[in-house]
């Protein structure tokens, strides 16, 4: 199928924010749209990658920049977060939340290189304001919504953890797909109306041996949750561009979430 692809921009009080689309180039006007929630790493190749997948699958996709609005810092300029994510992947999983075990790593790069990965890493772990996200996210249903399409989200990593807190403040919401991301605290899941479905490896331990307790304070809530853990995988299974890839896991993943969409979009 042939895509039509493009960076569209909408503003907040001002401010320029961007997002990547892509739609097939003979989809229906009010086809159903996907919002698709980055990793840290913003709508890397790899996020475009998915939304183009979901376009292929017959949905318009739109994938924001969270990290445009009012203008992307130098630091956070495309080719240095990949220079990070090289980094990244060279380092034991421990390091990536020890800063001095990262610098110990760090130190074996040029001054140079080693300034500009350590000012991008840090503005990427500091910059976060899941919050603020989740509000900007939401001006992005908004948008969608005032071109005629019915919404839902689905997120990876970071993006998880945004589409189930994007559920708890767009109340129509048609459905939200998290993929290794922490859940919204108890109060905030009270304000969710549309069903979650969850996707989390099993040696993710930081984020997966919360997901039982996730479930049972949604059913307690009345809300409609369900999830699915793959013993052996590990964080960001999904993504096809990492070492983390667990192929397995990842086509259930994508054959469940299209189920999932093609269900609650077919609710009135």
């Amino acid at each position: 199928m042939k895509l039509q692809t493009q960076w569209i921009t909408i503003e907040d009080q001002g401010l320029p924010m961007s997002a990547y689309q892509a739609k097939g180039e003979r989809q229906s006007e009010g086809a159903p749209a996907i919002l698709v929630i980055q990793e840290i790493w913003g709508p890397d190749e790899h996020i475009q990658d998915m939304a183009n997948r979901y376009a292929e699958a017959g949905y318009l996709a739109l994938a924001p920049d969270l990290y445009s609005k009012g203008g992307r810092p130098a630091a956070l300029a495309f080719d240095r977060i990949e220079a990070v994510k090289r980094f990244f992947d060279t380092l034991p999983q421990q390091a990536w939340m020890d800063e001095n075990l990262r610098q110990q790593y760090l130190n074996a790069y040029p001054d140079d290189e080693a300034r500009d990965l350590k000012e991008t890493y840090t503005m990427l772990f500091s910059r976060r304001d899941p919050d603020q996200m989740a509000k900007d996210l939401a001006l992005w249903v908004d948008y969608l919504k005032s071109q005629g399409h019915d919404v839902a989200s689905v997120g990876y990593c970071m993006g998880g953890a945004l589409a189930f807190q994007l559920a708890t403040l767009v109340p129509d919401l048609k459905g939200a797909v998290c993929n290794y991301g922490v859940a919204p605290d108890p109060q905030a899941m009270a304000h969710i109306q549309c069903p979650v479905k969850g996707f989390y490896g099993g040696e993710d331990h930081r984020i997966t041996d919360q997901v039982p307790e996730v479930a049972k304070t949604m059913a307690a809530l009345g809300k409609e949750y369900d999830y699915t853990i793959y013993p052996g995988a590990g964080h960001a299974f999904f993504n096809d561009t990492r070492a983390s890839y667990a192929p397995d896991a990842a086509r259930d993943t994508w054959a469940k979430t299209l189920a999932f969409f093609d269900e609650v979009f077919a609710k009135k």
